[in-house]
């Protein structure tokens, strides 16, 4: 994918996987480098993940890092915990790239980030210049609190409208899938129902249905129903879930592991957590279905916000499109097992493309308002 003639960036010298653990916290520095020496763009290899769900991927087509201007200067950045900890590592990458380039992280919980956020911008004191949620309620949530910039043009235009924010107020980065895993020496794909509201009512599923309540993507799955079905009935399908005796996990992965292992045959969770179980073990019974036009299958994004105020609006907006690069959402597909957000990159493994999915007709935005659904949870006898 490059090769030798392009001098102006520096090799990288690791893949710099593995060496964050000591930098998830409060208002840490990510990497950084002053170094001046001719550099050059790694080869794809380095921002590419490994496994038997990662061989003989095709090249990613898109804007190539070598294709953009050159990252310089420092940004405040508020990045997610959870999922945002992979996220960690292509930031480091970058800026083994652009030695004139650093980054200062502070890593909470999302929704954290987002409320600590707008109360800055209200007071006219913002302390970071872009905001990486792993969630798009917690970016619907700056931006309904007007604090944001808006993103440029350019920017935001290689991905589709529906993982965008209204004028220009975020875009996704990655995305994820509400899926069914299924034991695949249990069940067959035709044996999983279309839609999530048929589960409660499916004779061969009594006891059998692996769920995780406290979970973040799992709330917004809830959210999701009671906006496109109302809260009553909301409710009353958690209700016959529960009395049909769905068993409660902590949480996605363990689900996906559940299920792989035959302990239950099928389960609810995001796409990913299937993807890592195959990943390290690629004879697993597993497979993932797909429900059509429902809460179950809703398609999240994490995705990143110029937050108002920012005296570094250019650089915010170039770091963005570095994390819409082919290689960036190449390594956000085969490190994350995310879906990627621009054509030309493939999902890993068998999945089908973000555009053969069936996600909702909803803004996603709509899902950071969370309060009522943990009501209807309470209510349901399901507490998130």
């Amino acid at each position: 994918m490059r090769d030798s003639r392009r001098t102006r960036r520096r090799v990288l010298q690791t893949a710099a996987a593995g060496s964050l653990a000591g930098l998830a916290g409060c208002q840490g520095l990510i990497g950084g480098n002053s170094d001046d020496e001719s550099v050059t763009i790694p080869e794809l290899a380095t921002f590419r993940g490994s496994g038997a769900i990662i061989e003989g991927r095709p090249a990613p087509g898109g804007t190539s890092i070598e294709d953009l201007p050159d990252l310089s200067g420092e940004l405040n950045l508020y990045i997610g915990g959870g999922e945002g900890g992979i996220y960690y590592r292509f930031v480091e990458m970058l800026q083994e790239i652009y030695p004139d380039f650093t980054v200062y992280e502070s890593s909470a919980a999302s929704s954290s980030l987002a409320q600590n956020i707008v109360e800055e911008v209200e007071s006219g004191a913002p302390q970071a210049d872009v905001f990486w949620s792993i969630d798009a309620s917690s970016l619907g949530y700056v931006a309904d609190n007007d604090a944001y910039d808006p993103l440029g043009d350019t920017v935001v235009e290689p991905v589709p409208s529906g993982f965008q924010g209204d004028d220009n107020a975020w875009v996704g980065v990655a995305g994820r899938a509400r899926s069914v895993p299924y034991n695949t020496d249990q069940l067959d794909e035709s044996d999983v129902p279309a839609t999530v509201r048929e589960f409660p009512t499916t004779a061969s599923f009594p006891n059998t249905v692996g769920w995780a309540p406290t979970y973040g993507a799992f709330k917004s799955f809830v959210t999701a129903m009671r906006l496109l079905r109302g809260p009553d009935p909301t409710r009353d399908w958690l209700v016959a879930m529960r009395e049909n005796g769905a068993q409660r996990f902590p949480d996605e992965f363990v689900v996906s592991q559940r299920v792989a292992d035959g302990t239950i045959p099928v389960g609810f969770a995001n796409h990913y957590y299937a993807l890592r179980v195959k990943n390290q073990r690629p004879d697993a019974p597993l497979d993932l279905a797909f429900t059509s036009g429902d809460a179950g299958a809703l398609v999240n994004v994490a995705g990143a916000l110029k937050i108002q105020g920012t005296q570094k609006s250019d650089l915010v907006d170039l770091f963005v499109r570095h994390l819409l690069s082919a290689e960036a959402q190449e390594f956000f597909a085969t490190v994350s097992f995310a879906y990627p957000m621009i054509p030309g990159v493939e999902p890993v493994g068998d999945l089908p493309t973000i555009d053969e999915l069936s996600p909702p007709d909803i803004d996603l935005s709509a899902l950071s308002n969370l309060e009522e659904t943990l009501e209807i949870m309470r209510e349901a006898g399901v507490p998130g």
